[in-house]
């Protein structure tokens, strides 16, 4: 645990107006930057090391899908948490990305500050680099504290985003058929 960031945490406390030496938050400052440095764990993996060579040969060439993976990222503009689920897809070219691979690479970037577009695009871009698929599409649904808890205050509005690669862009049959097996197109 890095001392200067559970120091940073003190200092954050005492900014608030909060009595640092108060029974509840003695540990605080330590708690919560370990709490921080396992929310951004996603800094200290790569992609090779998620993958792990769990690359394995198939004459499969139709859609594969990984859907609702549940993701948990801070927006890294109020450092807020936004909650949501990931939809993955690839046309695979000779090898298929072993199945847990797909939510940890999902869980990789989301464990970084982020926004969810950017998020997205980083999935994407990820599953098509390490497949070289014909095609990828990702799919993210969220709930944002930001937007929910301060701002706007809106408790129900839920953001989507998309990128579509390769086939899924080129294609609407193909992306019209992701959609509809992820239940967003009817």
């Amino acid at each position: 645990m890095s001392q200067p960031l559970s120091q940073q945490y003190l200092e954050i406390i005492k900014g608030l107006g909060e009595n640092p030496e108060r029974e509840g938050l003695l540990d605080t400052p330590k708690r919560a930057a370990k709490a921080m440095q396992y929310l951004c764990h996603g800094y200290q993996q790569s992609l090779d090391e998620i993958v792990n060579g769990a690359l394995f040969e198939s004459d499969n060439d139709e859609m594969v899908i990984v859907k609702d993976i549940e993701l948990y990222s801070l927006c890294e503009h109020h450092l807020l948490p936004f909650i949501g689920k990931a939809h993955v897809a690839y046309i695979p070219t000779g090898k298929v990305l072993g199945l847990s691979k797909v939510a940890r690479i999902v869980d990789m970037y989301a464990r970084r500050l982020q926004i969810q577009e950017n998020l997205t695009k980083q999935i994407a871009d990820a599953i098509a680099r390490v497949t070289n698929a014909a095609g990828v599409a990702v799919v993210i649904e969220a709930k944002h504290m930001c937007m929910m808890m301060r701002g706007v205050e809106k408790q129900n509005s839920v953001m989507s985003s998309s990128v579509m690669l390769g086939a899924f862009r080129e294609s609407c049959n193909t992306r019209h058929e992701f959609l509809q097996l992820i239940g967003r197109n009817n």
